[in-house]
């Protein structure tokens, strides 16, 4: 199709027509050109997006998955995702025709990935890797379903990195109290962190809460939205996910210690955020409280892990503590499976005291 030059301004534009998705014809107008080339090349890149022609590059159809999914994923998700595929992703296949890239090109990708060093002078972990090539897989898998390419070249050339990290750290209950006594001389702080331990509750999902999702009367507290500071503002979502949400039975002594925090709060109205901090202020106190008690620094979100493996050691199953937590059971099982206690002598006596019932 033609570009027409606007001798006004000294710049081309194109006009033309084109089948939205709902197959209903439209007119296109685009402006602002500084040469015909240009115009020509939008127009062709537009129509191929519309078209999902395969021949486009990489970077051409990242923009059209990102059309298709941003709106479906959690604000916080989207900006992961994204960095990722503009720091990681397109400065390799941005220019690679999307249906010419192959199992090879991504070998190659994950070596760079795998030899890149961070800030810090260290290699990206494993499980930072597996999370890279995760989402250049994911592109690809939107291109096979959605938009018929012939297959996936990141999962013929295999995934690199590891799902979990190889160690998983936790607190032992002597080792958090040790923690949380250093913690009280900023009650904030003590009381951010006792939510944390003994409810197993994300830290998004603390950042959330407000005085209206506690029941003192049940002793409950209800989770029902994650907190998140994007782009310099407050952002409350729905929990990580649909099993996120759930009532959590509190300790009868939780209880009273948050209720005297809530006493403590000046004009603190019941839809106002009870911890009105950073994750970047927690992770300083968790240097400041691990130092003070001279004991292990652990992340944030491993007080989590620490909940969890205390109530395994309470005897709880893996069902219940998903629940809690809200995980899937299957979760749980899988990722705490080692801190559950073995069954394996206790199964083998019972079948043999059924075998022996048998003659």
């Amino acid at each position: 199709m033609p570009a027409y030059k606007d001798n006004a301004k000294g710049t081309w534009y194109v006009s033309f027509y084109f089948q939205n998705w709902k197959g209903e014809r439209e007119r296109k107008l685009k402006r602002g050109f500084r040469t015909k080339k240009e115009a020509l090349e939008w127009e062709r890149e537009f129509l191929q997006k519309q078209a999902a022609d395969l021949d486009m590059t990489f970077a051409a159809f990242v923009e059209l998955y990102s059309r298709d999914m941003k709106s479906r994923l959690r604000l916080n998700t989207w900006q992961t995702k994204e960095n990722i595929i503009q720091n990681k992703l397109l400065p390799y296949f941005g220019n690679k025709c999307l249906s010419e890239i192959s199992a090879k090109d991504i070998i190659q990708w994950q070596n760079e990935m795998m030899n890149l060093r961070g800030k810090d002078g260290k290699p990206f972990s494993a499980t930072y890797l597996k999370t890279l090539h995760n989402q250049v897989s994911a592109i690809f898998n939107h291109a096979v379903r959605f938009y018929d390419l012939k297959a996936n070249p990141a999962a013929k050339a295999g995934s690199v990195g590891k799902k979990e990290a190889t160690e998983m750290l936790f607190w032992t209950k002597d080792e958090y109290v040790k923690f949380s006594d250093a913690m009280m001389d900023k009650p904030l702080s003590f009381y951010a962190f006792e939510m944390l331990y003994w409810c197993g509750i994300r830290l998004g999902e603390l950042l959330a809460l407000v005085p209206a999702d506690f029941d003192f009367v049940k002793s409950t507290v209800t989770i029902s939205k994650s907190y998140q500071r994007i782009n310099r503002e407050d952002v409350v979502t729905e929990p990580k996910t649909p099993k996120s949400n759930r009532t959590i039975k509190m300790p009868e002594f939780l209880c009273h210690e948050i209720q005297e925090y809530l006493k403590s709060l000046y004009g603190c109205d019941s839809d106002d955020r009870m911890f009105p901090i950073s994750k970047s202020y927690l992770h300083h106190e968790m240097n400041r409280g691990a130092k003070a008690s001279g004991i292990k620094r652990i992340r944030v979100h491993d007080i989590r892990h620490s909940h969890v493996s205390h109530l395994i050691e309470l005897g709880f199953s893996a069902v219940a503590i998903a629940d809690r937590v809200g995980h899937e059971s299957i979760d749980i099982t899988y990722r705490y499976a080692h801190m559950f206690p073995s069954k394996q002598e206790e199964m083998a006596g019972r079948l043999d005291i059924e075998r022996g019932e048998g003659f």
